[in-house]
Parts: C-alpha cells; structure tokens; sequence
C-alpha cells in the first residue's frame, strides 16, 4: 500500500503542530496562503511558540523527500497528496454568528486539488453536520467528485491548548470518526500513528463534532457559574477564592475559578451550537445564558476598578490605569478574541488613561486587532498610575514589578494571581 501523503491546510497554533507530529513518519506539505508565515516557517521559525525551533528545523525537509516537512502557498504543491487535513480557524463575526469563511475557502482549495480515492479531515471546530451538510458539497462541486464514491472524508477535532507544553498534540487522546465503518478505522490507524496517547473512534463525524462542540461549551459554562458567584461574594465582602478553596476540600467539586473568557474555543464554540440548535428549532437558554454572563464580565472589571478609585477619592477621569496582559491566556501570545480588551474600552468610557503592558503580544498584531499601543516595560516604570488591573497571569508579572510602580496604585487582581494581602481587590 502507498504511504500517505499528507497535506495540513492552515498552518496556526493547530495546524503547525499536526504537521510536525505527521513529519516525523509522513511526508507532510504544510499550506497557508499567508507568505510571510510559509516564509518564517521554512526559515525555521513559528513566532506562535507552539513548535520551537529546534524540533521545526528537524522536520524540515525538501518537497521531494520521502519523510519531513515542505511549507508552500502555493497550490501546486499539493496536488500530489492523498490525505488533506484541515485545520483553519472558525471564528465568530462581530454579530456572534459563526464565520465559516476561513472553511468555505479551504474546501473549495482542496476541492481544486481532490483525486479519486483521496481523503479529506476536518480539525477545525464546527456544529454538528458542518462537514458533510456545509462542506462536502463544496468538495464535490468543485471536484466534480461524489462523496463516499470518489473521495471520502473523516473528522478529528483539535484539543490544542495554546502555550501548554505539557499537554501537546501527541500527547491528548485523539477522538477521530470517518464517513464509512472502513474509512473510520482508516483515520483511526493515521492518528493512532502518531497521537501516543491514543484515540477514541467516535459512532459518527456528527458525533465527533458535537463532542468537541460541547466540551468548550461545557467550560464555559461552569466558567459562567463561578463568575456568577464571585458577582455575588463581592457584594458579601467574601473572597471568591477562599470561597472555592473550601469547597474543593469536597472530592468531586469542580476547580475552576473566575475571571475573563475569551480565545478562540471556550468564549466562540456555544455559538456554533447555538446557532445549529436554532436551525433545527430549539432556542438554548444555559448555553447563552453562560454567554452573556462571561461577556459582562470586563465591563465588570473595570466598573470595579472605578467604584476603587473613587473610594480612594481619585479623580475618575483625571486617573491613569495600567492593564497588565492583553493575550487571551497567560504565557501564550494568541490575542485572538481576547476579553482584556473589554476591561480597556470600558475603562476608556470614563475618560481614564489606560497603558497596557504585555511582554508576550506582538506590538504590530495588538494594534491592528484592537486598535492599541503597548507601552514598553521602560515606559511603564516612568509613568504614575492611579490603578492596576492584572488582567493576564503572566509568569513575567509579579506583585514586586507592581510595588516598584509609581504612584503606589490600587490594585485590582482579575485571576487571583498575586498575595491576596497584597491587592486593593480581586474577582
């Protein structure tokens, strides 16, 4: 049998990974229409940090080489593989609707390139039926191919986690599905030669779908609930924290804790199963619910922040706040979907000056996703600050680079990162 010949579409915090993973066995053709990535990529590189350069520079390989890696935008490259993969991001658009734009393109990109025989999968997440209700069609209108006839397709949903170095993509159980029994296992055997930590074969790629749709909704409602609390204790003048400490001494109590949900899975996947729930004609009221609770959550933050300064009989809008973080998570430099920046603009509607400090984003991204100038670390010890948000748990932040700030500002701590007898307040 001819070994597989591997195509990764998108080349992000998902796709990069699977194809280093692929690379060490498979000759992998990494494809993004984004040049200056292919660029950065074959010049061993990735300034997402979830490959470090060493272990990318090991893969790479010429297009022609039996094993490796070989990156390219250009669509010619990949006409010769037999598996494609895709893996590009599915957004939410600015009225919270899924934008199946980035999936829509790629399948008419593989679709152009898709043989007889071929195998297309799924990583991106998606409602349950995306790929054979939404993308196939695509696939074999442009293909002029029938599906499960001609080609056939398979889905495995990503479980990256950006910046998390323990749990890498070999290292998470793979749940995988096909569209035949045969193609099944097909996908089953591909992942399973690579993902050391195993894979689940899942009754379907619908079902494959809503299990991934549903374990980032499942946190980002239990996020919602504890959010809720922390609401409520703060009225009590009761440390959310302590509260949870307490509780979790109870064995099967579930750890999680307060603060802003953003990125590109937990604070985007309701929406997607939202939206199908509402085509088939359920309106779902925990799912929004939870939603809507985390989105209030940085106009929260900053309310607070300002209740604090005026306490301290502070000029509102003569008052400078510094906002420490503006990446989605701690330790990561993906800004994708980032609720920080809801803190910022709610802050800025009471006319108060906000620098943001974040050594771990891109300057050049943050200003053009968001409209904001980071300031420098120079920067920020040469100015006097009213108030601190600590919005991002960087492991770069400490209570000590607080302390040394001029001004002796109050601080308002989002994740319970520093000494709690060392903040003003905390969520």
């Amino acid at each position: 049998m001819k070994k597989d010949k591997i195509a990764i579409i998108g080349l992000g915090y998902v796709g990069l990974p699977l194809a280093v993973a692929f690379a060490e066995k498979y000759k992998v053709i990494g494809f993004d229409i984004n040049q200056p990535r292919i660029k950065e990529l074959n010049e061993g590189h990735d300034h997402t940090l979830e490959v470090e350069d060493e272990l990318l520079k090991s893969v790479l390989n010429g297009k022609e080489a039996e094993t490796g890696l070989y990156n390219s935008h250009v669509l010619s490259d990949i006409k010769d593989c037999n598996v494609y993969i895709v893996t590009v991001p599915t957004p939410i658009d600015e009225n919270q609707n899924p934008d199946m734009t980035p999936l829509i393109k790629s399948s008419e990109t593989v679709g152009s390139v898709l043989k007889e025989g071929d195998l297309v999968i799924y990583e991106s997440t998606v409602y349950p039926g995306a790929t054979e209700e939404d993308c196939v069609p695509i696939l074999e209108k442009v293909s002029g191919l029938q599906y499960n006839q001609n080609f056939f397709c398979g889905y495995s949903p990503e479980r990256i986690n950006p910046g998390d170095k323990e749990h890498t993509v070999t290292k998470i159980l793979k749940v995988t599905s096909g569209s035949t029994p045969e193609i099944a296992e097909r996908v089953d055997q591909l992942y399973k030669s690579v993902i050391v930590a195993g894979t689940y074969k899942a009754a379907s790629i619908k079902v494959a779908e809503a299990a991934k749709v549903i374990e980032n909704s499942q946190r980002d409602i239990n996020i919602a609930f504890v959010n809720e609390l922390a609401m409520i204790f703060n009225k009590m003048d009761i440390d959310t924290v302590d509260v949870l400490e307490a509780a979790g001494t109870k064995w099967n109590f579930l750890p999680f804790r307060p603060g802003l949900v953003g990125g590109h899975c937990i604070g985007v996947d309701p929406y997607y199963l939202a939206q199908k729930a509402k085509k088939v004609g359920y309106y779902p009221q925990i799912l929004l619910a939870g939603r809507r609770l985390n989105n209030s959550i940085g106009p929260y933050v900053a309310s607070s922040m300002v209740k604090l300064l005026m306490k301290a009989s502070q000029v509102v809008n003569q008052s400078k706040v510094l906002v420490l973080g503006i990446t989605f998570k701690e330790n990561c430099p993906d800004i994708r979907n980032s609720r920080v920046i809801d803190i910022i603009e709610e802050l800025k509607d009471f006319d108060i000056k906000v620098d943001v400090y974040d050594p771990w984003a891109d300057p050049k991204e943050v200003k053009e996703e968001y409209g904001v100038d980071l300031i420098s670390e120079q920067e920020m010890k040469a100015k006097t600050y009213e108030g601190v948000v600590l919005a991002v748990a960087h492991n770069k932040f400490s209570i000590e680079m607080v302390e040394a700030l001029q001004g002796k500002p109050i601080v308002y701590d989002v994740k319970s990162f520093f000494p709690k007898d060392k903040v003003d307040a905390r969520l």
